[in-house]
């Protein structure tokens, strides 16, 4: 549905009536695509205090292709390397570096700061790594003019590993991304031939395909070069077999709840999945003292334990190759709550659970990573239908004051899903613009 505020702030008229009244000026955001893959113009490199990367970052921010600068008047980005912040009074150097130039950062622009795990033998160093996430969370919440702010931390002697997250991170792709804290491992990332389609030759299958999200997500990875598995309900398979014919993929019809998805999923995938994304989910709203057990066992069935349980068995089968990745779809609800929403909030949570217990383990034990996207309010069908001023707050609530769109999402999956981003994992990305609601 179309965000007619947006459109009325992108006027002159709605640009001073809404200034004049003092309300929110969203900023229509750029997206990927063929013409505009990447930000326009230089990227401003900035150092806080002594860099703990020891030269390593500059290649890996010429990969970026943007062009690199330690000056620049209007920048498109701007990365901040404080990894070697270790005491409250170093940071101020963060202040020095940003203050200057923050009101110059182009329209849309990233900034993207640098950190590194804070340390649990060290509690100087690990309060000043962690005074990094609250600046960042601020500064996305004030910057304005369309900007989204990051913290990437990374592990020591892992700057190698943070290409992919870079690109994704100073790209349109990442538009509705914001106020995000994103940790790397040390893993040395799997090489990438051509990075117009990173996922050449490998087999993605994507739940809840039809349409919405899944069908986005399902587009995306197919344009990155991915054989895409689209499963959805056998009620969607006519639009189901629509999308798959449309990317050139192949549909499944089938009931993730069934006793033997898993087995029909490796079926499908004589030669196993390189991208496992769990997309189906369902809501059955009621508030708790109306909501009858049927209910609450549908969702918690659909969203978290059908999750669970054929991840298990195609980890077990080794259907997932090992370089794989799986992602899985949690939700700001299950961050913030929401009224209504005690089934789909608690199931959307445990989908973060599972997240951080199996990364760890699902990397050691099968060379696969799993993490999560949390979307906020994205315009689909189901938000379409939402009453006009509840619709109108949930667009407004949150730093760019607008809703994001399913490609928002599955350009956060396909970064998640490339070769190159084998040092994330274990983590939750909220794709909200930076919601107002929720840590």
């Amino acid at each position: 549905m179309a965000d007619r505020y947006l459109h009325l702030t992108g006027t002159a008229p709605g640009r001073f009536l809404t200034r004049g009244l003092g309300l929110p000026q969203p900023v229509r955001l750029r997206r990927w695509t063929v013409g505009t893959s990447a930000l326009d113009g230089p990227l401003l490199h900035l150092t806080a205090g002594e860099s703990a990367l020891k030269g390593a970052l500059g290649p890996v921010l010429a990969a970026t292709g943007l062009p690199v600068t330690e000056h620049a008047g209007h920048p498109a980005g701007i990365v901040l390397d404080a990894t070697g912040i270790t005491t409250a009074a170093g940071l101020g150097d963060v202040h020095g570096a940003l203050h200057p130039v923050v009101r110059s950062l182009a329209t849309g622009g990233r900034v993207v700061v640098l950190g590194t795990p804070p340390s649990p033998g060290d509690h100087h160093q690990a309060a000043a790594q962690q005074a990094l996430e609250g600046f960042v969370r601020s500064l996305g919440k004030e910057i304005g003019r369309g900007a989204t702010v990051q913290l990437l931390r990374i592990a020591p002697g892992a700057a190698a590993s943070a290409e992919s997250t870079l690109r994704f991170l100073l790209s349109p792709r990442s538009a509705y991304v914001s106020g995000q804290v994103i940790e790397l491992t040390a893993a040395a990332p799997d090489p990438v031939a051509d990075w117009m389609a990173p996922l050449a030759g490998r087999t993605a299958l994507v739940t809840g395909a039809a349409r919405g999200i899944g069908a986005s997500v399902a587009s995306v990875l197919a344009r990155d070069g991915a054989h895409v598995i689209c499963l959805d309900v056998p009620q969607a398979e006519e639009e189901l077999i629509r999308t798959a014919d449309r990317l050139g993929a192949t549909a499944l019809p089938l009931d993730i709840t069934a006793p033997d998805a898993a087995a029909r999923i490796a079926g499908a995938a004589p030669d196993g999945l390189d991208v496992l994304v769990h997309n189906a989910g369902i809501t059955r709203d009621r508030r708790l003292a109306n909501m009858p057990a049927e209910r609450w066992a549908s969702v918690v069935e659909v969203n978290l334990d059908s999750v669970l349980r054929t991840t298990d068995a195609l980890l077990r089968a080794g259907t997932v190759n090992r370089g794989g990745r799986i992602v899985a779809t949690a939700s700001i609800a299950g961050i913030a709550g929401n009224n209504g929403q005690t089934n789909y909030a608690a199931s959307k949570a445990g989908i973060i659970g599972l997240v951080r217990s199996l990364a760890p383990r699902a990397a050691a034990d099968h060379g696969v990573t799993v993490n999560a996207v949390a979307p906020g309010f994205i315009e689909t069908r189901m938000t379409a239908a939402v009453p006009l001023l509840i619709r109108e707050a949930g667009r407004r609530m949150n730093s760019l004051s607008q809703g994001g769109l399913p490609i928002d999402v599955a350009e956060t999956i396909a970064w998640f899903a490339q070769p190159a981003s084998s040092a994330v994992n274990g983590q939750v990305v909220r794709v909200c613009g930076q919601s107002l609601l929720g840590a």
